[in-house]
């Protein structure tokens, strides 16, 4: 067993591991985990200090998580966009392959609560799924998903992959995963040299709050990126864990140090049981105002709102320009408002 699999096995999913180390009541946590998997790494196990901090609150089970809400279970209508099980094809030349429904932890907010951590995909199912990409000229690039996928062996992850590099129209491929933050014992020199090999492809972190950037995690990226693979971060917007202008600025400022481009700042899904970590929209509107003139524009994330029924992400942007009384106004960062003369232009 390798070192990240043991870790993996280490794993904390005993609610009494919260009780003996903080000392709080798990009685009414104990029917959340029934429904919706706990499991936690040692590594993001070291990294909580207290309860409901920032790091608690994405991976501690909550008692509103089972608030009755009229929200659906699969916001973003995946089921109806699957063609076969392990497959989304939401966008023409894009899908997504469910490669696992296993994580190394399990984040409170996922869109997917409905399925992560209750059924592995099947070999048949997955074989299903390329044939199905195989079968689609379309697409071009395709994101292994899950879950996340690096809960698979390396030899597994390599037999995917070579698959789906053997069909002639699939140009990228992409893998989403936390395990940099969650795991990174996970990103061994063996799998970034076997990542190598299936170039070109991107490698899609999920790192939510600064103190998640840790050394450990630092390192991880490091090896990523000497392999060649470019990588990029995607966070969630999630009240009480980031929703200031202060840790998104820290957040972003700290993931370029370790070359990793910001990429999405997503609005939270409207997923069941998710509805405590739901900030308004004014909320991220206002934290991407703060951003611009403040931190590089090579830290800002696109801001992102996934639609629901699978109707595919809408950018959201701060209102920068106006037109008014037949003239063009832009507004600075510092709110200052410009005119910008548009008369010569042909």
């Amino acid at each position: 067993m390798e070192d990240w699999q043991q870790q993996l096995h280490n794993s904390i999913t005993d609610l009494q591991a919260l009780q003996r180390r903080f000392g709080i009541d798990i009685a009414p946590l104990e029917e959340v985990a029934r429904r919706f998997p706990f499991q936690i790494t040692p590594h993001f196990w070291k990294l909580l200090e207290e309860p409901d901090d920032p790091l608690w609150r994405q991976f501690i089970p909550h008692p509103a998580e089972l608030a009755p809400d009229t929200l659906p279970e699969d916001p973003l209508n995946e089921e109806a966009l699957s063609p076969v099980p392990c497959v989304v094809h939401r966008y023409p030349d894009r899908a997504l392959l469910l490669a696992t429904g296993r994580c190394a932890s399990y984040c409170r907010f996922c869109t997917r609560k409905r399925r992560t951590g209750h059924r592995a995909a099947s070999e048949e199912e997955l074989a299903a799924g390329i044939a199905y990409i195989a079968s689609q000229p379309a697409i071009r690039d395709v994101i292994l998903s899950g879950g996340d996928p690096l809960t698979l062996p390396d030899e597994t992850l390599c037999e995917l992959l070579s698959r789906l590099r053997h069909i002639r129209h699939v140009e990228i491929i992409r893998i989403g995963s936390r395990m940099p933050a969650t795991l990174p014992e996970r990103i061994t020199e063996r799998l970034c040299r076997m990542l190598a090999r299936f170039h070109p492809l991107f490698f899609c972190t999920h790192f939510n709050h600064p103190r998640e950037l840790t050394e450990e995690s630092k390192e991880a990226c490091r090896r990523l990126c000497e392999a060649g693979i470019p990588l990029h971060n995607q966070s969630v917007l999630l009240r009480h864990v980031n929703d200031t202008p202060e840790i998104i600025a820290e957040l972003c400022r700290k993931l370029l140090t370790f070359r990793v481009r910001p990429y999405y700042l997503h609005q939270m899904d409207l997923t069941r049981g998710t509805g405590h970590f739901r900030t308004k929209l004014d909320c991220g509107l206002h934290i991407m105002a703060s951003l611009r003139g403040r931190i590089s524009g090579l830290a800002i994330p696109c801001y992102v709102v996934d639609l629901p029924g699978g109707l595919g992400k809408v950018p959201l942007t701060p209102p920068y320009l106006l037109h008014k009384d037949g003239q063009t106004l832009l507004y600075s960062p510092n709110g200052k408002a410009v005119l910008y003369k548009e008369e010569d232009i042909g």
